[in-house]
């Protein structure tokens, strides 16, 4: 069962993405030019999306890929093109509305069906990999680790995901966000330390047999995010 700080978090970022930030995300994630602290973003975020990629086979034909929190659509349409059924869900009514009207209407040899839902709820099923890209910063680690746990129950083979790491860089950045009016602002992204995280994740009695893997940090302006990998032994 979700935690209350979990449900009151995930409902704060379904009120910000679908009312207040849909069409910062719908240009964010276009080719549209942009401003020189943006463009780090969408830099930094293209070079996860393929750190994360590389960690998974290159063919994925048969595997059922779960993308939680797929956003605009990007890594469903990568996932489905090396031959995964993709299970793309987010919280945004818009932003899943807007993945629809980008995924491409042949996407051989695989699929992707965009859903609105919570990452967490049982009826999505089951699955062979789980992506979770920058849909996990928002919450503290106690709700990672678990929403890690509640997947893996789900998860035959593998889940990646990203953390906001503890970086001076990224402490100064929250504390200038932090001049701005609360209507203005997204969300706080909670930094943890991967020794942290791993240390939260070992308690979890859910992922006795799991183990960590891969970490890779991108530091791009003012995007700054760790991937993480939870492996089934």
């Amino acid at each position: 069962m979700a935690s209350a700080t979990y449900i009151a978090r995930r409902n704060e970022l379904e009120r910000y993405f679908d009312r207040t930030a849909v069409d910062a995300w719908k240009r964010l994630t276009s080719d549209a030019p942009l401003g020189s602290i943006r463009a780090t973003v969408r830099a930094g975020r293209d070079t996860m999306r393929e750190t994360l990629l590389s960690w998974l086979p290159d063919d994925l034909r048969g595997a059922r890929v779960l993308d939680a929190g797929c956003g605009t659509g990007a890594m469903a349409i990568s996932l489905a093109r090396r031959g995964a059924n993709v299970h793309a869900i987010d919280v945004s009514p818009s932003l899943i509305e807007l993945a629809r009207e980008r995924a491409p209407s042949e996407l051989y040899p695989g699929s992707a069906t965009f859903v609105v839902g919570d990452m967490l709820d049982p009826d999505h099923g089951r699955f062979d990999y789980v992506v979770a890209m920058d849909s996990l910063i928002h919450y503290d680690g106690s709700d990672i680790a678990r929403t890690i746990a509640v997947l893996a129950a789900r998860t035959r083979s593998s889940i990646v995901f990203t953390i906001a790491p503890r970086t001076f860089a990224l402490s100064v950045m929250h504390a200038a966000g932090r001049l701005f009016p609360r209507a203005n602002r997204a969300p706080a992204i909670l930094p943890i330390s991967q020794h942290a995280i791993e240390r939260r994740l070992a308690t979890q009695p859910g992922l006795k047999n799991w183990r960590i893997g891969r970490s890779s940090r991108v530091d791009s302006g003012f995007y700054i995010s760790q991937a993480l990998e939870v492996v089934c032994s």
